[in-house]
């Protein structure tokens, strides 16, 4: 028995020195992580800001009496399109006819009494030649006449007058465009040139869209200009593309009119001016817009997806690239305006750069990676959607 247990406690220390003796085995290697990366490529790309608009109707017309009298029709729909010289108002025509009858009596009246004073006065012209008359009676008989020609120059005037008045008793629309509500009704007492307007009439197409810009954003815009960083799209004829309340976009596209020539001390804006077709009265006046302003064109435009750039903790943009040997490297950016779902980059970065754009928290910077190029769709696809940004939005530089 003693024997037995000698040979199974030999038999157990010769195991566990077998076993002390295997060395460990070795740690398997590190493996490589796999990225997305972006190419930076400089290119040609259109340079749109983004600014806050209302639209506004392109003409008013406020529609007021310009003379007195009792309203004995309105001859309008409220809200319809009504054509320039339609007639709107009718007065009560009566006193203003009566008052061409009278007028048109004083012109026959002052020209018999010019008839009498030229018989007259040519008579006296002859007389006077033979002595039959005196100077006096000559000079007096001239004066009659011119008199009696000024009396019907006056006669005729206040004839014009009357029937002026008269045509005015049919108030007529100055513009063609759509008509508001009407603040009278037949029977109502108007009085000629009343603060009140009768009723309003606006043109909507085209239709024009003001524009706020800041002061600030403006002069950004003319150095760039200046130093060539932007080439010019002519700002007499710069497209906007109008974004609607909901964010619909604007099925026709306007032009830029008008540029602001002074800042207003209160908001440190310029105001800039578009005008864009309404065809189907789909804008109406004072809505609120979001205007696309083209302008200008960077030639040598570096555009990264959003999702590539990143922040460090005091703010500064920064992207990691892909360096030699397929190194992780940091790079701190300058990033200017964004454009669709990219940022545009102005320093940092150069033509064929590899921006990590996928697997960012696999790896770490000086780490290496296996870097595959991700398609330009896929990128824009994985990115958030922005129709487009203006500078304001820029993150800081």
């Amino acid at each position: 028995m003693q024997d037995r247990f000698s040979r199974v406690f030999t038999l157990l220390l010769l195991a566990g020195l077998a076993a002390c003796s295997k060395s460990p085995a070795p740690a398997a290697p590190p493996k490589t992580a796999a990225v997305g990366v972006f190419k930076v490529e400089p290119g040609v790309q259109t340079i749109s800001t983004e600014l806050p608009g209302r639209t506004s109707p392109r003409l008013v017309a406020e529609i007021r009496p310009q003379v007195s009298g009792i309203v004995l029709k309105r001859l309008f729909e409220e809200g319809a399109t009504v054509k320039a010289g339609q007639v709107l108002y009718e007065i009560d025509p009566a006193t203003y006819r009566a008052a061409v009858t009278s007028a048109e009596a004083s012109v026959a009246k002052a020209a018999a009494t010019l008839g009498s004073a030229r018989t007259v006065a040519e008579r006296d012209a002859e007389l006077v030649k033979i002595d039959a008359i005196s100077q006096q009676q000559r000079d007096n008989s001239a004066a009659a006449l011119k008199q009696a020609q000024a009396d019907l120059e006056v006669a005729r005037a206040a004839l014009q007058t009357a029937r002026i008045n008269l045509e005015r008793t049919r108030i007529t629309s100055p513009i063609a465009g759509r008509i508001s509500v009407s603040t009278v009704t037949p029977g109502a007492l108007v009085t000629a040139n009343q603060e009140a307007a009768l009723t309003t009439v606006l043109q909507l197409d085209p239709l024009y869209v003001d524009i706020v810009q800041s002061s600030t954003e403006l002069l950004r815009l003319k150095r760039e200009l200046a130093n060539g960083t932007l080439q010019p799209r002519g700002a007499s004829e710069a497209p906007v593309k109008v974004v609607l309340e909901d964010g619909t976009p604007y099925p026709h596209a306007g032009t830029l009119k008008f540029s602001g020539v002074s800042v207003n001390p209160s908001t440190g804006a310029v105001t800039l001016r578009g005008e864009v077709p309404n065809p189907d009265g789909l804008l109406m006046p004072g809505m609120y817009v979001r205007a696309m302003l083209e302008t200008g064109v960077a030639s040598q435009a570096m555009l990264v997806p959003q999702q590539g750039i990143t922040r460090t903790p005091s703010g500064d943009a920064s992207a990691w690239v892909v360096g030699p040997g397929n190194k992780v490297e940091a790079r701190k950016l300058t990033v200017d305006r964004a454009i669709g779902n990219r940022w545009q980059v102005t320093s940092g970065l150069k033509a064929g750069d590899l921006v990590i754009v996928e697997g960012l928290q696999r790896t770490r910077v000086g780490g290496t990676v296996q870097p595959t190029q991700v398609a330009t769709a896929a990128v824009a696809a994985s990115a958030p959607a922005v129709l487009e940004a203006s500078a304001a939005s820029t993150p800081g530089r």
